[in-house]
C-alpha cells in the first residue's frame, strides 16, 4: 500500500457548506457548514493530505467563495471554479506493480456532512 498522503478532492456546496438548492446565491453572505466537516479537515491536516475544491460557482464569484472557506477555517491546496453540475467522473491510471486501487471515489447525500466518513 501507497504510504504517500492522499490527495483529497472535495466539492464545496452539499459537502462542506450547505447547499439551498440555488447555486447562483451560494456565494452571497455567510455560508453554512455541514456536520463533521471541520473534524474531517482537521484529520486530514494532521496527515498531511493534499486538498483540490471543485465547485460550480463561476469563476467571477472566487473571491466571495475564497472568503466563505476563510471564515469557515476551510484550507485548500488548489480551488477549481466553474465544474459543470452534470456526472463528474474520476479517471486514473493502476500501477501495474500493486494491487491497490490509485483511485476511489465517495458520494456523500446532499447536506449531510462528513460524519462518520473514512477516508
Amino acid at each position: 500500500m501507497d504510504k504517500r498522503p492522499k490527495t483529497i478532492i472535495s466539492d464545496i456546496d452539499g459537502v462542506i457548506f450547505d447547499h439551498p438548492g440555488v447555486i447562483t446565491k451560494q456565494h452571497l453572505g455567510t455560508a453554512t457548514l455541514l456536520p463533521g466537516v471541520v473534524e474531517q479537515w482537521t484529520s486530514w491536516d494532521r496527515k498531511g493530505y493534499k486538498i483540490i475544491l471543485v465547485t460550480g460557482r463561476r469563476e467571477s464569484v472566487r473571491k466571495d467563495t475564497e472568503r466563505q472557506l476563510s471564515e469557515a477555517g476551510i484550507f485548500y491546496d488548489q480551488l477549481v471554479m466553474g465544474v459543470s453540475g452534470g456526472v463528474r467522473v474520476l479517471i486514473n491510471d493502476h500501477k501495474p506493480d500493486s494491487t491497490d486501487n490509485t483511485a476511489e471515489a465517495i458520494n456523500l447525500t446532499r447536506n449531510k456532512g462528513m460524519e462518520g466518513l473514512d477516508v
